[in-house]
């Protein structure tokens, strides 16, 4: 169905987690909290690893820019969101929009490949020990960092220049709590196949390719440990592995739920 009444959008109002005044209190202290202890502990880790030298190493060089995506993704979203608690209208500007959706790309999609570089870094490390050193070197280090950041400014110029290029209508109420693409892509006027079909190819091959190397990495790491002999070296690669593990979790799970929200909503 055609849309009309074009006009020129200046900004947008986000719906917000609830719609219950009696809740905005709590929810405002949670999220103040969460946001304040992963501002903390993102840039803890950031700047322990980098004064830190015996931490100077490729395992901690990758946890140095999770927490780096970690952190940008959590500020592109959760001071805009605290700050909607506490006012009447949750008004953003169509240029924070589309800067806080650029952000939010950016360092969502490096957060994705920095999990699957250490998902390999770790298998290097367990079943290469002898030429970890050499396969892992500082150079190839930055290539697997430097990657996922190259891509996902890509990825984030494609999405934004495709949305914000096109025509918004008149209505300009977004069903989330950020500036997500599916939510805005319904607020545009011409036809959006073209944008939903890249949005969506984009999101799966993010999300399946990240996710097959972690798999793959790990279930070659599973074979290696099972075929050890020694039970202080088992123990010592499932703790190696373990807080990575439950990073993944913790992510996926959370990035699964915020989409479903954004599909339920659009």
């Amino acid at each position: 169905m055609e849309k009309h009444n074009l006009t020129v959008v200046r900004e947008f109002i986000l719906k917000g987690i609830t719609s219950h005044p009696e809740l905005q209190t709590p929810l405002f202290g949670l999220f103040l909290i969460m946001y304040m202890s992963t501002l903390v502990g993102n840039l803890g880790m950031v700047n322990l690893t980098k004064v830190d030298h015996s931490l100077q190493t490729p395992m901690y060089f990758f946890l140095r820019h999770l927490a780096l995506s970690d952190l940008g993704y959590s500020t592109a979203v959760g001071p805009k969101m605290l700050v909607n608690f506490v006012v009447d209208q949750n008004a953003i500007s169509y240029y924070f929009c589309d800067t806080q959706l650029a952000f939010f790309l950016l360092f969502i999609s490096c957060e994705l490949f920095i999990l699957s570089a250490m998902a390999y870094d770790h298998y290097m490390a367990i079943c290469n020990p002898l030429l970890y050193s050499v396969i892992m070197s500082q150079r190839v280090c930055w290539l697997l960092v430097a990657m996922p950041y190259l891509y996902g400014t890509f990825l984030c110029l494609l999405i934004n220049i495709k949305i914000f290029t096109l025509p918004f209508c008149g209505y300009n109420v977004i069903s989330h709590f950020y500036c997500d693409s599916l939510p805005l892509l319904s607020l545009l006027c011409s036809n959006t196949h073209e944008i939903e079909v890249i949005t969506l190819i984009l999101a799966a091959f993010d999300l399946l390719s990240s996710l097959l190397i972690i798999l793959v990495s790990y279930l070659l790491i599973l074979i290696a440990i099972l075929r050890m002999k020694s039970a202080e070296g088992r123990h010592k690669a499932f703790s190696t592995c373990g807080s990575h593990l439950t990073a993944v979790i913790v992510f996926y799970g959370t990035l699964c739920a915020a989409q479903v929200q954004s599909l339920l909503g659009h």
